[in-house]
């Protein structure tokens, strides 16, 4: 559901200095760890974002359990789009739309947790299916697809879930506004896609996230191998690997963890981690260095930190069994995904609607004549 700002918050819409209304969009990604929101102005390429948040909230802790959202996350979760309410409010965002993932997917309270999002915060809540959630993300992910390679997987790894997409990707012209000005466009096409229900937050709840010892560590891995493994014999994605013609993306809290801590960072810096590389060889050490830490180290680690502390083995396992069951040579990092999809969804929207209605108006005016 595409919505503008009335509908969230009843504030009226700021009017720009020439009296007429200037749009800000913002975008609301609840999923089963994280609360993020990211809000923009439209460009010439794209958009510009002015403003953005995020925090941990775990809305899914204890879901796999008894299949309910806890009081305790339920709380947390209110208080994080709070936040976020009361940013879209300050910068006079004119549409908006927050959509909510795999916690909210498999909750049997979810209704009741949603009518309370709405009451205490004004935010409308929209539940979108796993197919969504995996297209919104490859939406905010193509601009860091390369046309030089015709197929890509892209991943994402969630808190409650694992999206994996199989794409084939075309040469759209060249686009304006890349980083050199002509930048070659592409037009990815999904093939296919699988949600797997194994996510960091799952993971850790079944195996432990504290102190974790290599067998468990590889039980994780096999865990997500064998249901990773229905998708590769459908679609043999190993002999186009195996040619040079396979491209891999990957937007996550664990990828992204990842490449802070291979460039050393003091702390995470979201302008040097977005579109890096990491290779085969050095997922695969950062991965084994992470699971061989004790808790208090991950903990004590200015790209982990405590609210990752527990749950980032479980996300390096995932990766490393996408990165067994598809040895592609290299890695994007895609420090974004589903909160630009939904931004460029919104934009889209919005000038397909001008064009619409100023169509319209000429319709009128020459009926008139």
């Amino acid at each position: 559901m595409v919505g503008s700002a009335d509908q969230w918050h009843g504030k009226s819409r700021p009017r720009g200095a020439a009296g007429g209304f200037r749009d800000v969009f913002a975008a609301v990604d609840l999923g089963t760890n994280n609360c993020r929101l990211l809000i923009a102005r439209p460009s010439q390429d794209g958009f510009r974002v002015i403003d953005a948040f995020s925090r941990i909230v775990r809305l899914g802790e204890g879901l796999s359990a008894n299949g309910r959202l806890s009081e305790a996350a339920i709380i947390r979760t209110i208080d994080a789009l709070k936040v976020c309410a009361k940013k879209m409010t300050r910068r006079g965002v004119t549409d908006a739309r927050a959509v909510a993932t795999e916690a909210c997917r498999r909750a049997r309270n979810c209704d009741v947790f949603v009518e309370r999002v709405k009451e205490e915060t004004g935010v409308k809540l929209e539940i979108i299916s796993n197919s969504e959630e995996a297209n919104l993300g490859l939406y905010g992910c193509t601009p860091l697809l390369a046309a030089q390679r015709p197929f890509a997987i892209i991943f994402d790894i969630g808190g409650g879930s694992t999206e994996v997409s199989w794409l084939k990707v075309r040469r759209n012209g060249a686009r304006n506004g890349g980083h050199n000005g002509s930048t070659p466009w592409v037009e990815p096409e999904v093939l296919d896609w699988c949600s797997l229900p194994l996510g960091v937050v799952t993971l850790s709840e079944h195996y432990g996230g504290r102190e974790i010892t290599n067998g468990t560590y590889e039980a994780m891995i096999d865990e997500v191998m064998e249901a990773l493994a229905p998708f590769e014999a459908e679609h043999r994605l190993a002999p186009r690997i195996a040619d040079g013609a396979v491209q891999m993306l990957g937007t996550s809290g664990t990828v992204t963890t990842l490449s802070g801590i291979n460039k050393k960072l003091p702390r995470y810096d979201r302008a040097r981690v977005d579109g890096s590389h990491l290779e085969r060889g050095t997922i695969e050490r950062l991965c084994r260095d992470i699971a061989a830490m004790s808790y208090d180290e991950r903990a004590g680690h200015p790209c982990i930190g405590v609210e990752r502390a527990d749950l980032v083995v479980a996300g390096c396992a995932i990766l490393e069994a996408i990165c067994r069951t598809w040895p592609v040579g290299q890695l994007r990092v895609a420090d974004r995904g589903l909160r630009e999809g939904i931004l460029f969804g919104l934009i889209r929207h919005k000038r397909a609607h001008r064009r619409s209605g100023g169509l319209a108006r000429q319709a009128a005016a020459n009926q008139a004549l």
